[in-house]
């Protein structure tokens, strides 16, 4: 959660706020996704307190502010799925104590043994672990609840963290063998601290990890997870690796936010990374903030980038930002680029629709494919080269989303040219429904190897595209005057010998 941006809104902000029921939404207009999250109204930001409960249900929380559309008067937004995509909106689950604090980031874990001592008669008992943002200082508190998240008691001793600081949060804790792990953001000394507690509210710091990574102006968002590690051919083994993550606001690479990586050894105490590489999660610029459920391999971020989050034109339909699909990850040992976070799309089965085209043979042709009845529409395409192969000068795979009058277009591809690198690319520069000058329009992302698989996913007025199951992820927004709602996508100047297979589906209404 970027302080500097909320400082001034959160102020501002003095519409009532609806309590005990849910906030309700137009989800009709034409920007919506269809398939992935937004807040009913208002403004969202960093995913939060992520978990699943005992009974299967996904909890999603995140930063949001219902009285506005723009950042600031922080609450935990709560939205609830069975299988990640489709959401129904739940009643906030966090307030701020008055009208001059802020709910910041934080994370939720379950306690089955009763370690807090707030759970004596059921082993589901779920506390959530916050930042607290006041004038002063940020310090950090935690709730707990009875009833799987919907509603919360907050500890009557909070804060259960306070270092006097007022650069100090977005706290994120794991279980670890029989104590209780916190990694936190000391985000203007780019500093992320560890510490432990046996029970979540008595915290001891451990160690910290500074000036890794790209620093920008200020470190956010920290996470520490334990995921599977995959071989060569794509089977799961019995190992699993450490991933740290932590997100910068502003100064990423193409400006703005975005969340770097760092896979390495944890003992408990002290985490070490492998090497000194820093890895971005995302070639994209609107993927911020990503956060793993707690005690599972999957994540979901924020699908939008500080520096122009406050302006996007879905204001003008009651709500600004969107989060990522949800994302499975594990860890791959790529030899001399060491390890590598790979995400995929999480089981997409549950939201296909109608099948638009399929074709066994996309060798030197294009499809044309009309979205018929669906505004969102998902593609996987399927790619075999030769051996030793060789690609020309022109080499190249492509695929363009049209609207039908307005003459604008989303582009993008993957080029083959010659030899290594070989990229892929997206460029959102011929929309017309936003412009800013921070708005970058193009954005690519090059590999050793050419690719085999291709997933896109066009919702509305947001891009993604998962190259090789999602060891190469970029993520967009987009801002089309009039939907898309054609698709052309095709292949040129490849070698004999290589097979390319299409599927191209429409995506459900999961908000119909």
């Amino acid at each position: 959660m970027s302080f500097s941006s909320l400082v001034t809104a959160q102020a501002t902000s003095t519409a009532p706020v609806p309590t005990g029921v849910p906030i309700q939404g137009d989800y009709d207009g034409p920007l919506r996704p269809r398939v992935h999250y937004s807040p009913p109204k208002g403004f969202m930001n960093d995913p939060n307190g992520l978990f699943k409960d005992v009974n299967g249900t996904w909890h999603l929380y995140y930063q949001y502010n219902p009285t506005d559309v723009v950042a600031g008067n922080q609450h935990w937004g709560h939205a609830t799925s069975p299988d990640l995509y489709t959401w129904t909106n739940q009643p906030i689950a966090l307030f701020p104590p008055n009208s001059t604090s802020g709910v910041f980031s934080g994370s939720i874990v379950i306690d089955p043994e009763n370690t807090s001592g707030f759970f004596p008669n059921t082993t589901s008992g779920v506390v959530a672990i916050y930042t607290l943002n006041t004038p002063e200082k940020q310090v950090q508190e935690i709730a707990y609840s009875f009833d799987d998240g919907h509603t919360f008691t907050p500890y009557s001793g909070n804060p259960v963290l306070d270092v006097g600081s007022n650069q100090f949060r977005d706290p994120k804790v794991i279980r670890y063998g029989d104590k209780w792990v916190m990694v936190i953001a000391f985000a203007s000394e780019y500093v992320i601290g560890i510490y432990t507690s046996p029970d979540l509210k008595n915290w001891t710091h451990a160690s910290n990890i500074s000036h890794i990574g790209f620093l920008g102006v200020q470190y956010e968002c920290p996470n520490l997870v334990q995921l599977p590690i995959r071989d060569g051919s794509n089977s799961t083994t019995t190992e699993k690796g450490w991933v740290l993550t932590i997100s910068i606001n502003p100064g990423a690479p193409l400006g703005g936010s975005i969340t770097q990586y760092f896979p390495g050894e944890f003992d408990g105490t002290h985490f070490v990374p492998h090497d000194g590489a820093t890895r971005l999660s995302n070639f994209g610029k609107d993927d911020y903030a990503g956060q793993f459920f707690y005690n599972e391999s999957v994540s979901i971020g924020w699908a939008s980038n500080w520096e122009y989050t406050n302006l996007v034109p879905t204001a003008n339909e009651g709500w600004r930002s969107s989060m990522t699909l949800p994302r499975e990850n594990y860890l791959i040992d790529t030899g001399v680029r060491g390890w590598e976070l790979v995400q995929e799309i999480y089981d997409i089965q549950p939201i296909l629709s109608d099948q638009l085209s399929s074709s066994d043979n996309l060798v030197n042709t294009t499809s044309q494919v009309d979205f018929g009845n669906s505004t969102s529409v998902y593609f996987d395409m399927n790619i075999t080269f030769p051996a030793d192969v060789t690609f020309s000068t022109y080499a190249s795979i492509n695929f363009i989303f049209s609207t039908q009058s307005s003459n604008e277009q989303f582009k993008g591809g993957y080029i083959l040219t010659g030899s290594t690198p070989y990229t892929i690319w997206v460029d959102r520069g011929n929309t017309n429904g936003f412009d800013h000058p921070l708005f970058t329009d193009k954005f690519s992302a090059s590999q050793l190897k050419p690719a085999e698989r291709i997933q896109g996913i066009i919702d509305r007025s947001l891009f993604e595209v998962y190259v090789d199951n999602g060891s190469v992820v970029g993520t967009v927004d987009v801002y089309p005057t009039e939907p898309f709602t054609s698709l052309s996508i095709g292949t040129g100047d490849l070698p004999e010998g290589s097979i390319v297979s299409l599927q191209v589906w429409g995506l459900k209404d999961t908000w119909a």
